[in-house]
């Protein structure tokens, strides 16, 4: 039996996240101090106060969603928590998770997180797209009906998230998304809902900033992780510097198998969920996986 930790990336976001655990933690207050400085603006009171349009700018809420979750994160350890057998993050959650997981300082981590924040809006003003999460149809049919959206306008869309069984979010151009959703609804989907961005992550459309992001991680400093770390792209453990590098340069244009990854941990025994960072997405998604599963939340007092 073991544990793994799990962060969440964007859409966890919201006003009022670590506020209280800045009064109440002396180690979560000391990481948004030190974030403040390093970045030179107050990203803290954007957390505490918002205002909400302001936060959900990708490049705030990169960084913001970060420091938050490693904030729960050191605030934990303090608490007496006890280092997970595994851990694994969401899309960018994958970032504070090498940071827990001992491969990256918080100070380079942030570093890279604003970097990857300010080049993915880039990306999204020179070429923007669209996504949608789409419910009750498996992933192999939506990377079919992609395809097949793709084909038919000429325009990128693929399979972005593997969430959980049934529940997938699609990215891509605008016309090539519509018509794949269009199709979907054909499938019998249950749901779509478009997600509320302009950038098309984990999408092909993230190409033209590659490798200005790759050059950013090649001059990261990274260290093998202490606490083994699940990849997005792979659904295996990232075990050493190469191995993290290409899976942060793949996992911009690459599809995030969290489906995958959480099987993975599944059949290494693993019975207890953590999620670090605000909300409970990812233990819902546990839950759609297995049920029978320990899923847990930092509560401070």
């Amino acid at each position: 039996m073991g544990s793994a930790f799990l962060f969440p990336g964007q859409g966890s976001q919201k006003v009022g996240m670590g506020q209280v655990l800045y009064a109440q933690s002396p180690a979560a207050q000391k990481l948004y101090d030190t974030a403040d400085a390093l970045l030179g603006w107050p990203l803290s009171q954007l957390c505490f106060a918002g205002p909400e349009e302001k936060l959900t700018v990708t490049v705030n809420q990169q960084p913001a969603l970060f420091v938050t979750n490693l904030a729960i994160w050191q605030a934990m350890l303090a608490d007496g928590w006890q280092k997970p057998d595994f851990v694994a993050g969401h899309s960018l959650g994958e970032l504070p998770a090498l940071v827990a997981a001992g491969a990256i300082q918080f100070e380079d981590g942030l570093r890279l997180v604003q970097k990857r924040g300010e080049l993915m809006q880039l990306a999204g003003e020179l070429n923007p797209g669209a996504m949608a999460a789409i419910l009750a149809l498996d992933s192999q049919q939506i990377v079919e009906i992609c395809t097949q959206a793709s084909k038919e306008t000429g325009l990128p869309v693929q399979l972005a998230n593997d969430n959980c069984p049934g529940q997938v979010v699609i990215s891509g151009d605008e016309t090539a998304l519509t018509r794949a959703l269009e199709l979907a609804q054909e499938a019998k989907a249950r749901k779509i809902v478009r997600l509320p961005i302009t950038i098309a992550a984990h999408s092909s459309l993230m190409n033209s900033i590659a490798d200005d992001f790759a050059t950013a991680v090649d001059d990261t400093p990274i260290q093998t992780p202490t606490i083994p770390i699940i990849g997005n792209v792979t659904a295996k453990p990232l075990v050493d510097i190469a191995t993290i590098q290409a899976e942060l340069k793949a996992q911009l244009t690459a599809s995030v198998q969290w489906t995958d990854s959480m099987r993975y941990l599944l059949d290494q025994g693993v019975d207890t969920f953590v999620e670090v960072g605000p909300g409970n997405v990812l233990l819902g998604l546990i839950k759609r996986l297995d049920r029978q599963t320990k899923r847990l939340k930092f509560e401070l007092e």
